[in-house]
């Protein structure tokens, strides 16, 4: 099956932060991807800019390392890779100050009626500096659209304060606050499992299913970013990332594929999940931090060690126990976890349905029956399991055997499986904001989160330890195992 190739609208993308590691890692190789399945016109162009002093040579050269680092060499093209390269320019412009700002009005004069993109792979810190001085120097059109990346805030309260100051220059519908984890292929097909499907949705609900579990696991560390200390394992994946997964899985179906539609129902989602506070947080919670332990059969510091300091509050390791208390989903547990410097790199959503109401089968000679389980895999390896049970081949008696049938998109599908910013990078040129969260969605993620942090932080207990390679705190185990139930893909 080939992907089918819509072309999108000319546009000018403009890359704030476009000497950074985002820009090199993850946006300049989609664009690029882009370029070479046919996707952008001819007269598409990209403009990095940043506070660096770059000549248009030394940042295409710059870009090219990048592709030629994080793109597959099957991938890489010469005569894509040159017309790519051809749609580059650079801009140095300081966002706390006025220098470049005119150079990139220049850039961008008169070509007001193509579609302007300013992504904003920056600090949110610089939101508002940059948002005032596109208004200031005349470079917000009718066609202009702003990109910010995740954490927006640290709380409520600087999340509402980033949203103000941005809003004061932009409308929402321009607004694209990105989660890249939303543009990967298997959270589109768990939209398309639900609702393009008639046998799923009439069981989607408290009465077949047990219990969801949500996990997002990192073998890595800090890998050097010292800024992870300011946020931990809650703000940098639950409030956002976690969160978005648990509204796609919960939300009743829209009545339509229109942005707002979906947003509606995810919003309902988050307001329908139980608080958790200080009088439930112990029961509900559990925090841990990584000591030294073994990474892929290797020896790896502790995260302390990393930083260099005695001690820190920061979890790298978070589990809880959420409820969404609606008419679907009342009494039906969801299970969230991620951490740094677990056993593997997985991504995923299981699906526990009940156990049968009643077994027939009275002669069972060997095997359990076991309750079905749909495992929607993220990331490594993108795909779908749906756990079955069958009749163990052979003679007298019944041997039951579960098996999973598994879809491995990269086996099923006759193309290369895109990156997730490849998909949201365009849908912004698209004007289409399905995918991207609204002011009330992310002010409702943090009136859940920020009460779980305030009751933390009046307790003033430190993170469980859990050795790095493990599946985090013994208490994460408890936590499950309270309610009779275990985390999914601890003993494989």
């Amino acid at each position: 099956m080939s992907i089918q190739i819509i072309p999108v609208d000319p546009f000018d993308y403009v890359v704030f932060g476009g000497s950074g590691d985002l820009a090199l890692r993850k946006l300049f190789p989609a664009l690029y991807e882009r370029d070479l399945d046919g996707q952008l016109p001819d007269d598409a162009r990209i403009i990095g800019a940043s506070r660096s002093v770059l000549s248009n040579d030394d940042f295409t050269a710059k870009v090219e390392n990048s592709l030629r680092k994080y793109i597959p060499s099957d991938r890489i093209d010469d005569t894509a890779l040159s017309r790519f390269i051809g749609r580059l320019s650079y801009c140095a412009v300081d966002a706390t100050s006025d220098a470049g700002w005119q150079d990139l009005h220049a850039t961008l004069d008169g070509r007001n009626s193509v579609v302007r993109a300013f992504y904003l792979s920056v600090t949110p810190k610089l939101y508002e500096d940059i948002c005032e001085r596109l208004n200031r120097f005349d470079l917000i059109t009718s066609e202009t659209r702003v990109v910010l990346e995740k954490p927006i805030g640290t709380n409520g309260q600087t999340a509402n304060e980033i949203n103000n100051a941005v809003g004061r220059y932009f409308d929402e519908t321009q607004i694209y606050r990105i989660d890249h984890y939303l543009g990967k292929e298997t959270v589109q097909n768990l939209m398309a499992l639900r609702f393009a499907n008639v046998f799923f949705e009439p069981i989607w609900n408290r009465q077949y299913i047990d219990h969801v579990q949500i996990t997002v696991a990192e073998t890595l560390g800090l890998e050097g970013r010292t800024y992870y200390d300011g946020s931990g394992a809650t703000r940098d994946m639950v409030q956002n990332h976690i969160m978005q997964l648990l509204c796609l899985t919960a939300m009743e179906p829209p009545a339509h594929m229109d942005a707002d539609a979906v947003r509606d129902e995810k919003l309902k989602v988050l307001k329908a999940l139980d608080p958790i506070t200080s009088d439930n947080v112990a029961q509900l919670t559990v925090r841990g931090q990584y000591t030294a332990g073994s990474s892929g059969g290797q020896a790896v510091p502790g995260y302390l060690d990393e930083l260099g300091i005695d001690q820190s509050q920061t979890e790298t390791f978070v589990a809880m126990r959420a409820e969404v208390k609606n008419w679907r989903w009342n009494g039906v547990p969801f299970y969230l976890r991620t951490g740094k410097r677990l056993p593997k790199r997985v991504s995923e959503i299981v699906i526990q349905f009940r156990e049968l109401p009643h077994s027939i089968f009275t002669d069972v000679t060997g095997g359990k029956i076991t309750a079905n389980r749909l495992v929607i895999r993220l990331q490594p390896d993108e795909g779908v399991e749906q756990y079955m049970m069958i009749k163990d081949p052979g003679p007298g008696g019944f041997r039951f055997k579960e098996i999973p049938l598994d879809m491995s998109f990269a086996d099923a599908m006759d193309s290369r499986n895109p990156d997730a910013y490849e998909r949201l990078l365009l849908d912004v040129i698209r004007g289409n904001q399905t995918l991207f969260m609204r002011r009330d969605e992310v002010r409702a993620a943090w009136n859940w989160i920020d009460p779980i942090l305030e009751a933390w932080s009046e307790q003033a207990k430190k993170p469980a330890n859990y050795s790095a390679g493990s599946w985090g705190p013994s208490a994460s185990t408890a936590l499950i195992e309270r309610d009779g139930r275990s985390w999914h893909g601890e003993n494989d």
